[in-house]
């Protein structure tokens, strides 16, 4: 083995506590390399290694008076990470979207896709010394299922036709194939908590995941405390978290400029430039598959009408908006939720621009020589959503749209105006698998497609892919179904937002960070350490 890579493993077993310091010096120095050159890869190595103790404070960007426990309901930013926090799921997605083990150890699948088996963990402990059993994990589930659910989380396990136990293994018959059914169960709207007189108990906080619930006041704070006898000790480092519903941007940023707070979210890139400068603060930007939307009630006049809403998604200049309001921190959509570096991403649809003929074109085979309508917005929906707002206003009039901006609250925005008003606009963190952003958001029929877009293609073209193991013909089907939301769905989804977000000195991050949603994939608190 060369020095060089002796010495990069050297310094990897360290990180990975596989080896002491001591060790580690004995270790390199034998390889002639020097004291001052050893002791400096074992500091870089000590501040990458996951510490324990302390306590950490987080101002977010979200949070209302109308959040709730149940984990079906989970919605933005501030509830996300408490749910991973304080639960355990079957399975996980790690930093580079792959599905990994979690409570479940090991899983199986029949030759079609039907039948899936999962090993569970032994002896995994909920807050309150209960021992997880095999009811508990299937009530979890079905607290998602069944005619009428409201889950968010509804639509992905509706393909489920019965769940048993069997010994360790927890065993799911499907109505149809699912490739990619171990990813289903990383949605963080399912996760396993206690069976309490035959149902899921969400009311009491009570899960089993690295932190439990000390405190929580909905739409202000929520304060967790690391849970000893959690069963993964490569989670959950920091003592106590606290987590501050921070709506407004600048308190957001001063808070984390002024130290009052360890990291923040939703940075206003306006400022993230200068705030790069800022003495020990670190600025991350993070790519993915985050998303900002102007999404359009289908069920109502005038966006019934599809020429309608191909005319305002050739009037939005999308790349105004990601100069303007990204400030480069990010990328042109093409109105489908499908990231460019997503394995099905449609490489040969034709990217929308700013054309006023083309709208007005559309305007007139929807019979109109002009369009007025309302865009609600709020710094709620994404930073920026409201002069976003007031530049698709600009760029609408010359193709004879006339768009009034309705600045909206931000607290209850979520509840009151999200799917309540005819045309608004919103965030989606995006998904890893393509199946799982399409069945969430773009399904008939289901609680979170907020446009209320129906289409039977797309429908059956969803089912299909979903079954389909060949990879070539699964693509053809993707391809397909984004083209479907691109050109007759309710979405204008004229930009892609890399997530930015801000950490003080003193706080430990993992060498790569997940950008499956905001801040580390919203698992900050079980990756996050505390170095100093």
């Amino acid at each position: 083995m060369k020095k060089q890579e002796y010495i990069q493993k050297m310094e990897l077993k360290l990180i990975n506590r596989q080896i002491d310091r001591r060790q580690f010096m004995r270790g390199v120095l034998a390889t002639g390399l020097t004291v001052s050159a050893a002791t400096t890869l074992a500091d870089r190595a000590h501040a990458a290694t996951p510490q324990r103790g302390g306590t950490l404070r987080a101002g977010l960007g979200h949070g209302a008076t109308t959040d709730t426990l149940d984990p079906g309901l989970f919605a933005a930013g501030f509830m996300i990470p408490v749910g991973i926090a304080m639960n355990g799921y079957l399975t996980t997605m790690d930093p580079n979207s792959e599905v990994k083990p979690s409570m479940a150890e090991s899983w199986e699948a029949s030759s079609d896709a039907k039948t899936w088996a999962f090993k569970m963990r032994q002896g995994i402990e909920f807050h309150n010394g209960k021992t997880v059993t095999a009811e508990d994990v299937i009530t979890s589930i079905n607290h998602h299922r069944g005619e009428d659910n409201t889950s968010a989380a509804a639509p992905l396990v509706a393909g489920v036709k019965d769940i048993t136990a069997d010994g360790e293994l927890i065993i799911f018959e499907l109505d149809a194939g699912n490739a990619d059914f171990p990813a289903v169960l990383t949605d963080y709207h399912i996760p396993v908590q206690p069976m309490v007189d035959g149902k899921m108990d969400w009311e009491s906080g009570v899960g089993c995941g690295p932190y439990r619930l000390d405190n929580l006041e909905l739409g202000v704070t929520a304060r967790l405390k690391r849970f000893e006898n959690h069963w993964n000790d490569e989670e959950g480092f920091v003592d106590e978290w606290e987590l501050l519903a921070l709506l407004d941007t600048n308190a957001r940023m001063t808070a984390v400029l002024t130290g009052d707070v360890d990291l923040a979210d939703k940075v206003d890139v306006k400022t993230a430039g200068r705030l790069t400068g800022a003495p020990g603060l670190t600025v991350h930007n993070i790519a993915g598959n985050q998303h900002y939307t102007f999404a359009m009630n289908t069920k109502m006049s005038p966006y019934d009408d599809n020429n309608v809403r191909q005319a305002l998604k050739y009037a939005i200049n999308r790349e105004e908006l990601v100069e303007k309001i990204l400030f480069g921190y990010g990328a042109v959509g093409n109105d489908h939720p499908i990231g460019s570096g997503q394995r099905y991403f449609n490489t040969e649809l034709e990217q929308k621009t700013f054309d006023p003929d083309k709208a007005k074109f559309y305007l007139k085979e929807a019979g109109l020589t002009s369009l007025d309508v309302e865009l609600s917005a709020s710094d709620a929906a994404f930073s920026g959503a409201i002069d976003a707002g007031l530049l698709v206003q600009n760029s609408a009039t010359q193709a004879g749209i006339n768009v009034n901006v309705v600045r909206e609250p931000n607290d209850g925005y979520w509840s009151d105006v999200w799917m309540k008003k005819q045309w608004v606009a919103s965030y989606w963190g995006g998904r890893p698998v393509e199946d799982l952003m399409f069945t969430l958001a773009f399904k008939s029929g289901v609680s979170w497609n907020e446009s209320f877009w129906s289409n039977e293609r797309f429908d059956g073209l969803l089912a299909e892919a979903r079954a389909e193991l060949d990879e070539e013909k699964r693509r053809a089907m993707y391809w397909e179904m984004q083209d479907l939301v691109a050109n007759d769905g309710g979405v204008a989804i004229p930009m892609f937002a890399s997530y930015v977000f801000a950490t003080r000195d003193g706080v430990g991050t993992p060498e790569v960070i997940g950008s499956n949603l905001d801040v580390d994939g919203a698992s900050f608190m079980n990756r996050w350490w505390k170095t100093s």
